[in-house]
């Protein structure tokens, strides 16, 4: 038994690594990509080459995360500002409701443990985000960020304080 749950229409780079209890459908993973246990990644997110998705961690529809990006243990995307279940009708919600806000990993950047990723953000080439971190707004190439809100620390070429 593999206990993985891969649909048809993922696309696999080559010598991705999958590891037990994950859901994949509908994205695509770049080659030489280490995807952690218990990792759902949905149908329309993309991520690059030479990535480590940790476990526990949740990508959406929209995500994209280009090349050589690390991603913590329990990471979430949203990719909607105001969900909601049910449409004004009080009928359940359908695609057609609602549409997807984006959100982008730019390269090298990482992403600590517990990060949660509001829509329509950019994250920055380089760019480090603190565990438990809230991020709510574009975050700028070789910054470190960190709280809820994420706020810039400081940037990578800057020594520490």
């Amino acid at each position: 038994m593999t206990f993985h749950c891969i649909a048809d229409d993922v696309l696999l780079g080559e010598n991705v690594k999958l590891s037990k209890f994950i859901n994949l459908y509908g994205c695509g993973i770049g080659a030489n990509t280490k995807i952690g246990s218990f990792v759902e990644i949905q149908k329309n997110a993309f991520i690059g080459r030479n990535c480590k998705i940790s476990s526990h961690t949740f990508i959406c529809e929209g995500v994209t995360i280009e090349d050589n990006v690390f991603i913590g243990h329990n990471v979430a995307f949203v990719n909607d500002t105001y969900p909601r279940a049910t449409a004004p009708d009080g009928g359940l919600q359908t695609e057609a409701d609602w549409c997807i806000e984006p959100t982008r990993i730019q390269k090298g950047a990482s992403i600590g443990s517990g990060v949660t990723i509001l829509s329509n953000v950019t994250i920055g080439e380089n760019a480090i985000v603190g565990a438990g971190s809230v991020v709510t707004r574009d975050v700028p190439a070789n910054a470190i960020v960190a709280g809820n809100p994420a706020r810039i620390l400081r940037y990578l070429s800057e020594k520490p304080k």
